[in-house]
């Protein structure tokens, strides 16, 4: 009987500590819960939200510090195409007084017009324009060297066979178009000129004229640049100039055979009077940037 009963107390005693020790295994797992992967906060996106640093090509930022891949060609020619002259971003035109101006294209090409007054002959030619034969626009003795392909053009050219002709030669496209309409000059022996560059700009100039019949025509096409002569003696005057321009409606327009060949040259008092939308008023050794 003591044999029974010892078995069962020892039977309870190992139930116990069997109990004892799946508590604390038990205690144990509450206490160390199983790893879970914490979710990463989420971020706002708008659609006017703008990538910082630099944007690649792909439109994926690029990490601050790092240069932009470019996605425009570099400013400079094959040489083959252009004597190995470096391309510039503008056309560039230097008023010499009178009616010349030498321009000088993003490629590099130089371009005289009507030579006769001022400095700056010194640069070799690739295109030289007259617009009629006037002894005051027609020097072209004074360009000191021509390039070997180098053009001119004069009214007998932009007037052949009694049409306005147009040129185009590469750097620079060339439109012959009307001047004269006065008793000094004649529509039959006379031009003036809309030059378009090869990045798009326009420049027109009006050589020696009065009113044309094409210059509302000229209006639709939005011209850059424009240069009226005004000097009201063998041309049309100030007023009339005016009105020219307001009819062309250029985006600036400027003065310029203001005052006779036998004076300066330039008359910044008779310029302040062109009073039209996007004047600017450029004096002879000034350059304009045609952009």
């Amino acid at each position: 009987m003591r044999k029974m009963r010892l078995c069962g107390l020892l039977a309870a005693f190992s139930a116990m500590l069997l109990l004892t020790a799946c508590g604390k295994d038990a205690a144990k797992q509450t206490q160390e819960p199983a790893e879970t992967a914490t979710p990463e906060p989420t971020k706002a996106v708008t659609q006017d939200a703008e990538p910082t640093g630099n944007v690649t090509p792909t439109g994926e930022a690029a990490p601050t510090g790092e240069p932009t891949p470019a996605n425009e060609p570099t400013p400079t020619e094959d040489p083959d195409e252009n004597g190995g002259k470096t391309m510039s971003e503008n056309a560039k035109l230097l008023y010499q007084g009178h009616g010349s101006v030498r321009i000088t294209t993003p490629e590099g090409k130089t371009i005289y017009v009507d030579p006769f007054m001022g400095d700056g002959y010194d640069v070799p030619a690739d295109l030289i324009l007259i617009t009629h034969s006037h002894y005051d626009h027609t020097q072209t003795q004074l360009i000191t060297s021509k390039n070997a392909d180098c053009k001119t053009v004069t009214w007998a050219e932009a007037l052949a066979g009694g049409t306005h002709q147009n040129f185009d030669f590469g750097f620079v496209k060339v439109e012959a178009v009307e001047a004269g309409y006065n008793k000094n000059h004649s529509v039959k022996d006379c031009v003036g000129y809309v030059l378009t560059f090869s990045d798009g700009v326009t420049l027109y100039l009006t050589g020696d004229t009065s009113t044309t019949q094409q210059m509302p025509a000229l209006a639709d096409r939005h011209l850059d640049y424009a240069f009226f002569c005004c000097d009201g003696v063998y041309n049309m005057g100030m007023e009339e100039a005016i009105a020219c321009a307001k009819t062309v409606g250029a985006k600036h327009s400027i003065p310029y055979h203001m005052v006779p060949a036998q004076q300066s040259g330039f008359d910044r008092t008779v310029a302040e009077k062109f009073d039209v939308p996007g004047r600017i008023i450029v004096a002879p050794g000034e350059v304009l940037t045609l952009e």
